[in-house]
């Protein structure tokens, strides 16, 4: 299967994906620095490897954007929250996943490690969760809630998965969400723009990575 998009055509879909949601992209929220924190969602290797059986061709592309945003908020000193999605090797955290997706990423194994280029800070929170959203049943709420954020930009994969599952649950809870179109990705488009459409309608403001950085480090 070719991907849908690459480092090079990136910045091109991206003009074209945030036009065609512009009716519903209304909410142009401006970023308050200050309150803010960046999410990177599953960067992993389980993800991010062509010869996985959950390969996301959307992950390799947006690398370097997710790259430049890590950057960006550790320069200004806000919080970067990582995700990584893993099971027990014995699957007694799985339920319904187990059988529904083929392979499970293994806790402690490699491929269940963020992308070496994107690796976490020793200071920096790594939240190991089973299910889509990042908020189900970890302590990402309270991590927020005592580091007194209240807008929340998520980057990451799958766009239409965990990321969109964490941006519901975010507004759920009264974050604002800034979700860029061109650090997310997908499998492939049709999933990407659907996502980043529902999200637009009723969830966050579809946005790019270039006016979070613009914005994050005025």
């Amino acid at each position: 299967m070719n991907a849908y998009v690459t480092s090079d055509t990136l910045e091109s879909k991206t003009h074209v994906w945030l036009k065609r949601i512009a009716p519903f992209n209304q909410h142009d929220l401006k970023l308050n620095a200050p309150k803010s924190a960046l999410m990177v969602i599953d960067m992993q290797n389980f993800f991010l490897d062509p010869d996985s059986p959950t390969f996301t061709c959307g992950g390799l592309a947006i690398l370097p954007n997710v790259k430049r945003l890590i950057a960006e908020f550790r320069k200004a000193r806000r919080p970067v929250v990582f995700t990584k999605h893993v099971h027990h090797p014995d699957g007694f955290d799985a339920g319904i996943m187990g059988w529904w997706w083929e392979g499970m990423c293994l806790e402690g194994s490699p491929e269940s490690e963020i992308r070496p280029e994107l690796n976490p800070e020793p200071h920096e929170k790594v939240i190991s969760k089973h299910r889509y959203s990042s908020f189900y049943n970890t302590d990402l709420e309270t991590i927020l809630r005592c580091l007194k954020v209240e807008d929340i930009v998520i980057a990451g994969i799958m766009t239409n998965m965990c990321c969109e599952s964490t941006a519901r649950d975010a507004y759920y809870r009264d974050y604002r969400v800034f979700f860029p179109a061109d650090a997310t990705g997908s499998i492939n488009e049709e999933m990407h723009v659907a996502s980043l459409l529902n999200l637009a309608f009723g969830f966050a403001h579809i946005t790019t990575a270039e006016e979070i950085i613009r914005q994050v480090n005025p």
